[in-house]
């Protein structure tokens, strides 16, 4: 049951499973859909223990969630000791559970990177070799025949990601080898290891220089893009937004809460125990100069319509008409529990507008 506010909507109770009734989203022009809320799982294996990751997983099947969004890198921060147990713990949760079949399963390819050498030896190009050698540990760590939905985590070039700012192409840089990844790609579609292909982190020159040479040489089109968007991020909308819309290559939505900033749980310098910003304080993001005062505002707007500020900040980004799904993150049951019911609270036309005038007194604070 919800009560209507000015503006927007407070929930007084959810006994109801129609209460929670999760929505469904065309991924691109495959066919197949997927829930508006995706379960990100980076903190499996980090923040959470093996028990932790298999009973947020039933939570999220339980809300009606079929999306599960991991990477062959995770959990985050990346170390040596840790990484790929979080598709470790959910290949055992699958094979326990044997819920394959009902689920859209997405992994990613690592990609170069300075720190990351622990990773396939430092192999991280995107090469037929080195795809085939990254998906076939993510299979078997995931313990399935196949993924989903197969990404490169981020771009091979030197460009703009990660919150870079202003563009500064490497001095000896190769001609960006695009063409041999999603050649690589469509190999690995073909032996039936992947079913769909997506990008992460990229910009609008990738996203369509991916969907020119599928469309020129018949090969696998991208069917989604993994950026990060939220009330503090909208730097999607300034490029990326058209090409996911009109080329159907939706947006996977990741940080909705901007690292959990957009709770509230930091405001006025609060570092909650055990909380993601509290343990890893380098993680600085959302955390700096202009996002604090943004952040603060976004807060108060929700305060003032009588709606949850998470609730605002995932339904915010549900109304996007681009967006394919939003992924949540969480580091307790009782976390993902909340941000699964935003569900529930549609913005009204009056809230959209006060949101859209605090970004224009501050316009992407952290992107």
């Amino acid at each position: 049951m919800r009560l209507r506010l000015p503006g927007g909507f407070l929930k007084v109770s959810i006994d109801s499973r129609d209460d929670r009734a999760m929505q469904y989203r065309q991924l691109g022009q495959t066919g197949v859909k997927v829930s508006a809320l995706a379960l990100g799982t980076m903190t499996f294996g980090e923040q959470n223990t093996e028990a932790d990751a298999h009973r947020q997983l039933d939570v999220a099947m339980d809300a009606g969630v079929n999306f599960i969004d991991t990477a062959e890198m995770y959990p985050v921060p990346p170390r040596v000791e840790t990484q790929g147990l979080t598709e470790t713990y959910i290949g055992t949760w699958l094979h326990r559970r044997h819920k394959r079949n009902d689920i859209v399963l997405a992994t990613k390819a690592t990609g170069p990177g300075a720190h990351l050498g622990h990773i396939r030896g430092g192999r991280s190009k995107y090469t037929a070799k080195n795809l085939k050698e990254a998906l076939e540990g993510s299979l078997k760590r995931l313990q399935t025949d196949y993924v989903d939905l197969y990404q490169l985590h981020w771009p091979e070039r030197a460009t703009n990601m990660f919150g870079q700012l202003g563009y500064k192409p490497a001095q000896r840089e190769e001609h960006p080898c695009i063409e041999p990844s999603l050649r690589a790609l469509s190999d690995l579609i073909e032996a039936g290891k992947i079913r769909h292909i997506g990008l992460s982190n990229e910009t609008p020159w990738g996203l369509m220089s991916f969907l020119a040479l599928a469309r020129e040489y018949d090969l696998p089109r991208v069917v989604s893009i993994q950026n990060p968007y939220n009330l503090l991020n909208r730097s999607f909308e300034v490029g990326l937004a058209e090409v996911a819309d009109r080329e159907q290559a939706g947006l996977l939505a990741y940080s909705p809460l901007a690292f959990g900033t957009l709770s509230g749980k930091y405001a006025n310098g609060a570092r909650p125990a055990g909380a993601r910003i509290t343990r890893f304080d380098h993680f600085v993001r959302y955390t700096k100069g202009q996002g604090v005062a943004a952040t603060a505002q976004y807060v108060k707007l929700a305060h003032q319509f009588e709606v949850d500020p998470a609730h605002m900040a995932i339904s915010f980004i549900l109304s996007r008409r681009y967006l394919t799904s939003a992924i949540i993150g969480a580091t307790s049951e009782d976390q993902l529990r909340h941000d699964l019911d935003s569900l529930q609270f549609p913005l009204s036309k009056e809230m959209l507008k006060a949101i859209d005038n605090i970004h224009a007194r501050i316009p992407n604070p952290c992107p």
